[in-house]
């Protein structure tokens, strides 16, 4: 089951035509991941400031496919693809009604934030990734 959200594109989002400015997709992607976290009851608050953990992106493949412009809304549907021993692959598409906006691959890796080496998932943070788990077909 993937995790949802929806999010409005806002006039800074956009170029001055009206349409979406493409890094700004990439800051939305941050407020939903850290949304999908929150969803089971992990905040990145917490496993920043209390566990001491990062959560940096260390792969990622998009495809625009068409643009999408100020006022739409996005769809974001977040599929967990698999959960290693500190990785993490998702795979997000992102629509405006039934119209695929684009798609990004993305390779998150748990790190400590004292020696910035990769670290193990939290057996509950684990948990939680495992609830939206949907590996590749």
């Amino acid at each position: 089951m993937a995790f949802t959200i929806s999010k409005p594109l806002r006039f800074g989002d956009c170029d001055l035509t009206g349409i979406a400015y493409h890094p700004a997709y990439l800051s939305m992607l941050v407020d939903v991941n850290e949304a999908m976290f929150a969803s089971f009851g992990v905040t990145w608050k917490e496993l920043m400031f209390e566990r001491k953990m990062g959560l940096p992106t260390v792969t990622m493949h998009i495809e625009f496919k068409r643009p999408a412009t100020y006022g739409d809304v996005l769809d974001f549907a977040v599929h967990v693809r698999k959960v290693g021993g500190a990785s993490l692959d998702l795979e997000t598409i992102v629509s405006v009604g039934e119209h695929v906006i684009w798609t990004i691959q993305q390779r998150i890796v748990a790190t400590s934030l004292t020696d910035h080496k990769s670290t193990r998932w939290p057996d509950d943070v684990r948990a939680g990734l495992s609830r939206y788990l949907e590996p590749t077909p």
